[in-house]
């Protein structure tokens, strides 16, 4: 007979996997040259590791703050894109406080939400 041989994801690694897509973003948000330009590839790697994790709220979580990301990436796009040419340069530092100001709270909200959130032992199917 097969015998179907079981792993267990702590909760305490579940709940740490749920908040590394979070870091990325507050990383970005708090140090933004590079980081900010070189998390959005990272992230996708990122996201294809943490969305489909055993643990369901680890892929919750994790898309959550996908979409605060990817948002707020997609917001700059069009505004920087049609914006003048010396408009970067001269109010890159506005655009920063924009960012830090949408991402920041959600960052942090999110975290929160994490921290108390009951976080149980899951068992997973091995081949």
């Amino acid at each position: 007979m097969n015998q179907v041989k079981t792993q267990v994801v702590t909760a305490e690694v579940a709940k740490k996997s749920a908040k590394y897509f979070i870091y990325g973003n507050l990383a970005a948000i708090i140090v933004p040259f590079p980081i900010f330009i070189l998390w959005f590839g990272a992230s996708i790697f990122v996201y294809a590791m943490f969305r489909h994790f055993p643990h369901p709220k680890v892929g919750y979580y994790t898309q959550i703050a996908a979409y605060h990301y990817y948002g707020l990436a997609g917001l700059l796009v069009p505004v920087l894109t049609f914006a003048p040419g010396s408009f970067f340069m001269s109010y890159w530092w506005a655009l920063w406080i924009v960012c830090a100001v949408i991402l920041l709270p959600l960052s942090i909200r999110e975290l929160i939400r994490i921290n108390n959130d009951d976080w149980e032992d899951v068992e997973v199917e091995s081949p």
